[in-house]
């Protein structure tokens, strides 16, 4: 009869093991996590914008790419640059910031001439996670007077800056039936 196996206590690898080596053995769960539909949306919208993004060639950033929230909000508001919130329309309706032109980046594609290519354009979103993928992608189709902004709307939000209703964008006609 041969001698018993050591165990291993959870988290802890066994002697001579890395934590690299055999991650199994630090995670062990017993019971599900539940999760609430809005965070189910939230986590597979990052999940999709990550994955969007992770296969495209990366994009060597400018040194001035980002921008601060108080540098954004001054060349907004001065007229030197447009402010472009890429938050989807759900987002918009908790309020965005004056003078911004709303462009979801789920519409960015098909709305690439809403975008100037003779003044600064500064994108922010919600975090700026979204607005940096956004930068990468755009600076691949050779845009090159874009940067995007530091905290995006949470912070702007944070700092209770002000904010105004999103406009509301023309419907095209419906069809006589």
């Amino acid at each position: 009869m041969s001698a018993p196996r050591p165990t291993t206590v959870v988290g802890r690898p066994p002697r001579g093991m890395s934590k690299v080596a055999k991650p199994h053995l630090l995670m062990k769960r017993t019971r599900p996590i539940a999760v609430s539909p809005r965070w189910t949306l939230a986590l597979c919208g990052a999940a999709l914008t990550a994955a969007a993004f992770a296969f495209a060639p990366k994009v060597a950033h400018a040194q001035n790419a980002m921008v601060t929230l108080d540098h954004a909000r001054a060349e907004a508001e001065a007229g030197r640059a447009l402010l472009v919130d890429i938050r989807e329309p759900d987002e918009h309706a908790t309020g965005v910031a004056p003078g911004a032109r709303l462009l979801p980046m789920r519409q960015l594609s098909a709305r690439l001439a809403d975008l100037p290519k003779d003044r600064p354009v500064l994108l922010i979103c919600n975090t700026q996670n979204r607005s940096r993928a956004t930068y990468d992608a755009l600076r691949q189709q050779g845009y090159t007077n874009l940067q995007y902004v530091a905290g995006g709307m949470s912070e702007w939000t944070r700092r209770s800056w002000p904010l105004v209703a999103p406009a509301k964008e023309a419907q095209p006609p419906v069809a006589a039936r």
